[in-house]
């Protein structure tokens, strides 16, 4: 029988992978300020009009201002970070088989797979 397990996906930082960091950091910033621009744009168009649909602008806008402030301390971190420090990316779903006469708390260990510039450095069993 097959099960789905969690699995962790860590990242050695090393100093390509910083600075591809960073440049998505920067480049998601730049598309929530573009995104924000658009969104005052359209609010001025509507400001008169729609009083309600002018304040959804506004709300909008503001979630948009709220995640430029979460991605600039994402940056500001990633800058402090020194390098070989690993970083939790994601977690994907594994398939595990399981038989009969498996030890059960061995199946259930945690498990992390650590990537170094794009390749599988470690495999790891907790």
């Amino acid at each position: 029988m097959n099960i789905l397990h969690r699995v962790i996906v860590k990242q050695i930082l090393t100093e390509t992978s910083k600075k591809s960091l960073i440049e998505q950091f920067n480049n998601k910033k730049q598309l929530l300020e573009q995104e924000c621009d658009q969104l005052y744009f359209e609010y001025k168009k509507v400001e008169r009009t729609s009083k309600q649909l002018a304040s959804q602008f506004l709300k909008e806008i503001d979630k948009r201002r709220e995640k430029i402030k979460l991605v600039e301390f994402q940056l500001q971190q990633a800058n402090t970070l020194p390098i070989g420090s690993e970083l939790k990316e994601k977690e994907v779903e594994a398939i595990i088989e399981v038989n009969i006469g498996d030890n059960w708390n061995e199946l259930m260990k945690e498990k992390t797979i650590v990537i170094k510039d794009g390749i599988v450095d470690q495999i790891r069993l907790r």
